[in-house]
């Protein structure tokens, strides 16, 4: 393997792009964890482009069984950083499940989740929702079409009952958004309830992603939210129907990050440094040329060391459509952005958001001043090591100088209420009024006291 490895570098160095400089790093020999899903691409790319040799590292990618196990490899130093859920470098940070300083110098995506119902949920919702000229259903579907069929599952003493990945993800949280944006309660998490079903009128629970479909077909849950290849694989095996995906919800989200702990990233920098370079030459890669990558990429994801679905169902969000109930295929260009709109920049509004939502819904269970929140997420998310990286790239002539937001303060522009579901502006440096302008949640000075 080692001789493999090393025939490999000699091949990528000859065969690949001069490089200007290579780091003095740290640690060259790295193990790195993901789940497998289609937002892991970033992964997968540089190590099947070279990308990783080419900055002189010898990187063994390990997927892993979920979410808790992922990150508590990288706390314990069995892997050395992984593809993780946006909210757990900073639950980790603040002690919420688990104590850890975890950071993150890169973001790896935008996009990329969808919300899927049972066939049966479907036919209930579907008299609920608008058509267009074509007799298709009208497209954001809002949770409101979904309540009437809650409401009867609760007159006849049922629960409903939904699929999230983990209780800091993004998937957790979407799924909330989407259900409070049309008037049902997702329930709430105080210190001494952490099911987050206090007062819930759907119950959401954990489900590992590649297991959706299967818990789907079974009953056990009646609908969830979940990354690709997982909803189109519910419409392929005729089990389930994606009603809305987080593009249509939040238009450009954030979605998943790289994270390392901060005493890696401390003792390595340099080592670091060159993980970020790597992963935003594979970001860069998918996303040039209109996507034209994408296919590729699509062939790489489908092997079963990665992802291990099907190509055609990972193609079927992944080249830029997307299809709802079976036969309603539509065009999603940005469902997946692994590189524009600034993608790959860690901004300390996108990790704010993720924050005003763990305290939405009780997971910070005491009332947080504006500035905690900017501590915090700068305390995670490190746009510095991530702009020293493209530097290096664009002097080595691997990236464009115009590809990067140079002299961003680190937030992004607001949120227009017009990119957002429920019409509600997203301002990452006012969390509490942001806060206190949902109506359905924790208000600012509200604690979470069960």
């Amino acid at each position: 393997m080692k001789k493999l490895v090393f025939s490999l570098l000699a091949s990528t160095l000859l065969s690949g792009p001069a490089l200007a400089q290579m780091l003095d790093l740290e640690k060259d020999e790295l193990t790195l964890g993901f789940i497998k899903l289609t937002d892991m691409a970033p992964l997968a790319v540089a190590y099947e482009n070279g990308y990783f040799l080419d900055e002189g590292l010898f990187v063994t990618l390990e997927a892993q069984a979920n979410w808790k196990v992922l990150l508590d490899g990288v706390i314990g130093g069995q892997l050395d950083g992984a593809h993780m859920l946006a909210g757990q470098p900073l639950a980790a940070t603040i002690g919420y499940g688990t104590q850890a300083h975890i950071v993150t110098p890169f973001s790896m995506d935008l996009n990329g989740n969808g919300i899927t119902v049972s066939n049966e949920v479907w036919a209930q919702m579907k008299p609920n929702i608008p058509t267009d000229a074509d007799g298709k259903p009208q497209h954001p579907i809002s949770a409101s079409a979904l309540k009437p069929v809650v409401e009867s599952y609760q007159a006849a003493g049922k629960p409903f009952n939904m699929g999230m990945v983990f209780p800091v993800s993004t998937h957790n949280y979407e799924l909330r958004y989407w259900l409070a944006a049309g008037g049902l309660n997702p329930g709430f998490y105080s210190p001494d309830d952490t099911s987050g079903q206090i007062g819930a009128d759907v119950s959401l629970s954990v489900t590992p992603p590649p297991q959706m479909p299967a818990t789907l077909e079974a009953g056990t849950i009646n609908g969830y939210s979940v990354g690709e290849p997982w909803n189109q694989q519910a419409v392929v095996k005729d089990i389930g129907v994606p009603v809305i995906t987080d593009y249509e919800l939040w238009k450009n989200n954030p979605e998943k990050v790289f994270g390392i702990t901060e005493a890696f990233a401390t003792e390595n920098p340099n080592t670091t440094i060159a993980l970020t370079k790597a992963l935003i030459r594979a970001a860069i890669w998918l996303d040039e040329n209109d996507n034209a990558n994408r296919a590729e990429a699509v062939e790489i994801l489908s092997r079963p060391e990665y992802v291990g679905a099907d190509q055609d169902v990972i193609a079927a969000s992944m080249t830029g459509t997307f299809e709802y109930e079976k036969g309603d295929i539509r065009d999603v260009p940005d469902f997946n952005v692994f590189f524009r709109y600034n993608a790959t920049y860690p901004f300390y509004s996108d990790a704010v958001w993720y924050l005003t939502q763990m305290r939405r819904w009780g997971q910070i269970s005491e009332p947080r001043d504006d500035a905690w929140f900017d501590k915090t997420a700068r305390s995670v998310y490190r746009p510095d090591i991530y702009l020293r990286a493209a530097r290096l790239l664009v002097d080595e002539g691997l990236a464009s100088e115009a590809d990067f937001p140079w002299d961003s303060d680190g937030y992004r522009a607001p949120t227009p209420a017009a990119d957002v579901i429920d019409g509600i502006p997203y301002d990452g440096k006012a969390p509490n009024a942001y806060l206190d302008s949902l109506p359905i949640g924790l208000k600012s000075d509200e604690p979470a006291n069960g």
